[in-house]
């Protein structure tokens, strides 16, 4: 499932776009009928809260949409360079890819080769970009919803919601997730007040979008694993400088992710370090994925458990402590 950072940067896709534009929409499945209710109307604002994404229209109302496991945005822009038609290429997903991935660190599509038209698909685990001459591009697959400018298309394929919702129901969406470090400005307090009030282990409450926003089963691991915390200690066992750490951690992971458009984790590496991180994901965590591996640290075998029917990693030596 796709975590925080990732739908930051499709909502930057978005506000790169389409902010501004009259969007044209339409069900190349026939599933979302509502979008009737946006089609020719201009895309106002783009913004993200942990997994949700909020598209505003000018009508007032938003397209929300939750990607969940399946989900997934496919991007195609048409780009002038030079009087020459040419377009973005690359993959971004919410797992990073193996190899090179153009335009994972650009703050727009990058520009290759013309005449040509690539799409970028965000959110699901990584597939091949899909090149075409023509714009815009024939859907691939059952796609939910297309969003039509004049230069730019995005399919939505896969979604767990995807609804056309009133400014009133989109404040109460968000009363009832937990901060976001990219756009609560005291989400500190609210963290650790929402922590507090919980007995859960702390592997849990990290997972849940009404304490905190955009931590899924990656960042849940490697944040417990940076602060050598024991994934079933009581939240609200844990002291105030602990939790504050935990939270300062989460912001700066999420920015590098929003940034790299991957989740790394490990601090300290090397120029060309980062570079195979960035590359591969077996070099960029110290625990996600990694069972029955030595510990980065200790050469323990990392333990793989079950919390909420999601899989646990952690180090039983490095986070075995319970106090």
């Amino acid at each position: 499932m796709p975590e925080g950072h990732s739908v930051h940067r499709i909502a930057g896709q978005f506000a790169r776009h389409f902010v501004g534009n009259v969007c044209h929409l339409s069900s190349p499945q026939g599933r979302f009928g509502d979008a009737v209710l946006l089609d020719g109307h201009a895309l106002v604002r783009s913004f993200a809260v942990g997994k949700h994404l909020f598209l505003v229209f000018d009508t007032g109302d938003s397209l929300h949409v939750h990607l969940g496991i399946y989900g997934a945005w496919d991007f195609a822009v048409s780009v002038q360079l030079d009087d020459t038609a040419s377009t973005a290429a690359g993959r971004i997903g919410q797992t990073g890819g193996r190899g090179a991935v153009v335009g994972a660190h650009e703050d727009s599509l990058a520009s290759i080769g013309a005449p040509r038209r690539t799409r970028l698909r965000m959110g699901e685990h990584d597939s091949v970009s899909v090149e075409s001459s023509a714009f815009p591009p024939e859907p691939i697959g059952q796609v939910r919803v297309r969003i039509l400018t004049n230069d730019a298309v995005a399919d939505l394929r896969g979604p767990t919601v995807c609804e056309v919702v009133s400014a009133e129901r989109v404040v109460e969406l968000l009363a009832g997730l937990g901060p976001d470090p990219l756009v609560d400005r005291n989400g500190e307090e609210r963290f650790l007040s929402r922590v507090k009030r919980t007995g859960t282990p702390i592997g849990r409450a990290l997972m849940n979008q009404k304490i905190v926003a955009g931590i899924g089963n990656v960042y849940r691991a490697e944040i417990l694993f940076r602060a050598r915390l024991n994934p079933y200690l009581g939240a609200n066992t844990l002291s105030d400088e602990t939790l504050r750490a935990l939270w300062k951690d989460w912001v700066g992971l999420l920015k590098i992710g929003v940034k790299t458009g991957q989740m790394l984790t490990i601090d300290g590496l090397t120029a060309s370090q980062k570079r195979a991180a960035l590359a591969n994901r077996d070099d960029r965590h110290w625990v996600y994925r990694r069972a029955s591996e030595p510990c980065r640290i200790c050469a323990t075998p990392i333990v793989v458990d079950i919390m909420e029917s999601r899989k646990l990693y952690f180090c039983p030596t490095c986070q075995g402590v319970i106090a």
